[in-house]
């Protein structure tokens, strides 16, 4: 059963009821199972990755960001690192997954942010894709809550009702809300969202964020499945935000896509421009850090995509 959340509180979350033109979402077939690979303890990831991480120096360098004017038509995308974005049009300014903690409980953050949390422009609208502790960290959230409406997926809001937001809107599968000049909809993934072992109630997804004729798609966490066609088939998606690392699970499920299956998926997208994310940050798998952009770019090289691929470094701002 959902939390449910106290009546003080309760009017400030907002779920959809549900369209009737909308399908029933397929919540099983979407959610990974927790049970890890026959093999997975053959290797320790503890040892092999974890330990030896924590004396390594972190890289990258506190640098001012230099955000530009925006056009009417523009979008500008400012990578701060692992899945957190600053997406700004002329009229509004999104944050999606932030995070600036060092740590994820045990393991340390190996690459800086690309600019440090009070340089941020006003934001207006925050979006979180699922409860892991990478992609919705509360401390970061306080400090980014300033009275604006945040959106998650259906079961979330318990977890950042009380940081400071004016209201919280929870979507299902397909839904849409309207804030400002934006159109944002949750679309489905293939992962997981519990907070905890036993969180099974809360939901996981994607944003497809629509503003004046420009649409990008966040893909949140996700390993391959075929729902990446009907994504494309629904919207017309011009900046695919998608991730490239974590491939090498410690418990050897298959919970991340890998650089070729983020290729596979962008090509069923029909998107005109691919991001990467979600590499060169945490050490979440056995995988080196810097390799998942080489086996991309060499996936893309292969499909002739080369140069619809855009790599992008922390902190430095892209009007496209």
């Amino acid at each position: 059963m959902p939390i449910r959340f106290p009546k003080k509180n309760r009017r400030n979350i907002v779920r959809q009821a549900p369209d009737d033109d909308t399908p029933v979402p397929l919540r099983h077939s979407t959610r990974v199972r927790l049970r890890p690979r026959s093999d997975w303890h053959k290797r320790n990831f503890l040892t092999s990755v974890l330990i030896p991480s924590l004396f390594v120096k972190r890289s990258g360098e506190y640098v001012p960001p230099q955000f530009p004017k925006i056009r009417e038509g523009e979008i500008c995308i400012t990578w701060i690192g692992h899945a957190s974005f600053l997406i700004q049009t002329h009229e509004v300014n999104i944050l999606i997954d932030p995070i600036w903690s060092k740590w994820l409980k045990v393991i340390k953050r190996l690459k800086q942010p690309g600019f440090e949390i009070h340089h941020l422009p006003s934001i207006d609208f925050v979006l979180v894709t699922h409860a892991h502790f990478d992609h919705l960290d509360r401390r970061t959230l306080r400090r980014v809550a300033a009275n604006q409406p945040i959106v998650v997926p259906t079961g979330v809001g318990n977890l950042v009702h009380d940081l400071g937001f004016h209201i919280v809107h929870e979507l299902d599968y397909w839904q849409t809300v309207e804030l400002g000049p934006l159109k944002i909809s949750l679309t489905p993934c293939h992962h997981w969202g519990a907070r905890f072992l036993a969180d099974l109630h809360r939901d996981f997804g994607g944003f497809v964020i629509a503003s004046n004729g420009r649409t990008i798609f966040h893909c949140g966490d996700t390993a391959y499945f075929p729902g990446f066609k009907e994504i494309g088939d629904r919207f017309s998606v011009d900046l695919a935000l998608l991730p490239i690392g974590a491939y090498e699970a410690p418990t050897g499920r298959e919970v991340h896509m890998n650089p070729e299956e983020a290729v596979r998926a962008f090509l069923e997208l029909r998107a005109r421009t691919l991001i990467p994310m979600h590499y060169g940050t945490f050490p979440l798998g056995f995988e080196p850090l810097h390799e998942p952009p080489q086996r991309l770019l060499a996936a893309a090289r292969a499909h002739g995509i080369e140069q619809k691929v855009l790599v992008m470094t922390e902190g430095k701002p892209v009007v496209l």
